[in-house]
């Protein structure tokens, strides 16, 4: 869910876990040391896969696929527990949920935190907003124990809502961002940074497989990887810079057809972002290449063409990543056929596409903060 405005921030009163959802010098930093880096990633990038993860424990969370537009996992916060279905999300970094002393409508579908019940809450003074591309909140910073699966991050700093606006019939209640702390908005150290630093985690990674229409089987895992959901191997991205989950993509083809990023550009691996979104201008060429129709906020296509329809390949690092019609059409509440491409609410400098669920449905994805990279294979 990659954020798009701005915060404002001011002084206010050794195992991986799967869920049904000794800290040493990396790599990186020793071979960056030695300009070594780059030519090391070239030579030996594939067999990484099989030396990072030796010996990991693994914590796997399942998560619940909602009509393949998002993937919700349960979390418990405070003590006694509370539980929350929230958002994994690579493309922001604050976790939050809403308060009991929201009283914006978008707040009331949904279930608050009680701060009043759990023995161990701690307030601050410190509050903050953010704007996403679909909504916007603004919170106060609090601490309280977190649970994700087996993995517990006691005093943990996180958001509680104090306004929401656009997240009415949602059917999560927050979102937990899984991006680097420096994209943070409240300043508070991210849930996975925190774990990461006290070893909770064996190994600094995380990894998505994420079902395609069914409703169970999607899991995040944290600290390995479960080599049971890929096909292959795992190919590595390294990031354009680590900061953000970003890498550079080489092109966008169909039949053979360059068609957008002719140049090179940005790709964000975003799992907060069901669509693939990117800029108007080529967004609309590949709505018309299909042969969609706009109607409303999205384009359709006839539900009986989409077996003929092409598939649309990604290039990333050298390697193709096709993504066929039955992953970039979906279907709305009326049974009628959309394409998952989306025009960005916001404009850039540089040509740059968020890479969501329907993407991601193809490829199993792994989030290396350790060597500063992103790993992609065909998930099963």
């Amino acid at each position: 869910m990659k954020w798009v405005v701005l915060l404002g921030l001011v002084a206010f009163s050794e195992c991986i876990v799967k869920i049904p959802l000794r800290r040493v010098k990396t790599m990186r930093k020793t071979l960056s040391g030695k300009n070594m880096l780059n030519s090391f990633l070239k030579e030996h990038g594939n067999r990484l896969s099989k030396i990072s993860f030796r010996g990991s424990n693994l914590t796997t969370l399942p998560l619940r696929n909602i009509k393949d537009l998002m993937y919700v996992g349960n979390i418990t916060i405070g003590t006694p527990p509370q539980e929350f279905q929230v958002v994994f999300d690579t493309g922001s970094s604050d976790f939050w949920v809403p308060s009991d002393f929201c009283t914006s409508p978008d707040c009331i579908t949904h279930v608050r935190f009680r701060k009043r019940q759990s023995s161990t809450f701690r307030p601050t003074n410190k509050t903050f907003s953010i704007t996403y591309g679909s909504g916007r909140m603004r919170g106060v910073v609090v601490h309280d124990t977190v649970r994700i699966g087996d993995l517990v991050s006691t005093d943990q700093p996180f958001g509680l809502s104090v306004s929401e606006y656009g997240f009415k019939g949602r059917v999560y209640d927050g979102i937990l961002g899984l991006n680097y702390p420096d994209e943070s908005f409240s300043e508070a150290i991210p849930i996975f940074d925190k774990l990461k630093n006290e070893g909770a985690i064996s190994e600094p990674i995380f990894a998505f497989y994420l079902s395609k229409k069914k409703r169970e089987g999607s899991v995040v895992m944290f600290g390995g990887v479960d080599h049971r959901y890929y096909k292959g191997e795992l190919n590595w991205v390294p990031l354009i810079e680590e900061g953000d989950w970003s890498v550079r993509m080489d092109g966008i083809s169909m039949k053979t057809k360059v068609v957008a990023c002719s140049d090179g550009c940005e790709a964000v691996v975003d799992t907060g972002t069901s669509l693939i979104k990117g800029p108007r201008k080529l967004v609309n060429k590949i709505q018309k290449l299909i042969g969609a129709t706009p109607r409303g906020s999205k384009h359709y296509v006839y539900c009986s063409a989409v077996n003929a329809l092409p598939s649309i390949i990604f290039t990333i690092n050298g390697i193709n990543y096709p993504v066929p019609a039955r992953a970039y059409i979906l279907k709305d509440s009326r049974g009628r056929c959309y394409t998952a491409f989306k025009k960005q609410r916001f404009s850039s400098s540089t040509e740059t596409w968020l890479l969501g669920d329907a993407f991601l449905r193809v490829y199993f994805s792994v989030f290396d903060r350790g060597n500063g990279r992103i790993g992609l294979a065909q998930a099963v």
